[in-house]
């Protein structure tokens, strides 16, 4: 099964697409949308909402993870951060993908084990989970393939994928 992550923001989100096959974790894609602050919010909106469409249309997941935007001291700021998850739950309601919301602790608990873990503890997890070469180059793109890894965990029991392991570890 094929998944795509996504960690909303307005100004930079970031997206993971990552598949389970057997048990086996492969990373397939990953990376941040950049918008810039200068133009206006509807223009931006659209930016996010296009790049987004685009990832659906070149990489056809078949579902979608997608971090919960957190309780924000700043109003403006979670406001922000909710338009942007809005525009992904949008993406996916369009693209006819199934969508799951995920806690930042859930999130951590599904890579690292512990939902206080620090981004530097998600993001080596990502890479070995993955077996990747080198770590995702932003937090965002990393905590977009965390969301997914999370789900591809959530759903093991509904979709026939292996337990997740570690590189190198034998399956249960």
């Amino acid at each position: 099964m094929r998944v795509l992550g996504i960690d909303p923001g307005l100004r930079a989100t970031g997206y993971g697409v990552v598949e389970a096959e057997r048990g086996d974790l492969r990373h397939v894609a990953s990376g941040t949308i950049t918008i810039p602050s200068t133009p206006p919010l509807p223009a931006r909106l659209k930016a996010l909402f296009d790049a987004l469409t685009e990832i659906c249309i070149r990489y056809q997941p078949a579902e979608m993870a997608v971090e919960q935007t957190f309780l924000a001291k700043n109003f403006a700021v979670a406001l922000k951060l909710g338009q942007a998850q809005g525009l992904a739950l949008l993406v996916a309601e369009q693209a006819r993908l199934p969508v799951t919301e995920y806690s930042a602790s859930e999130i951590k608990v599904a890579v690292t084990g512990y939902g206080g873990a620090a981004k530097e503890q998600v993001q080596q997890m990502v890479g070995r989970l993955l077996r990747l070469a080198v770590e995702p180059t932003t937090h965002h793109a990393t905590d977009a393939l965390a969301a997914a890894i999370c789900h591809l965990h959530s759903a093991a029991p509904c979709h026939g994928v292996g337990v997740m392991r570690d590189a190198g570890a034998p399956t249960r």
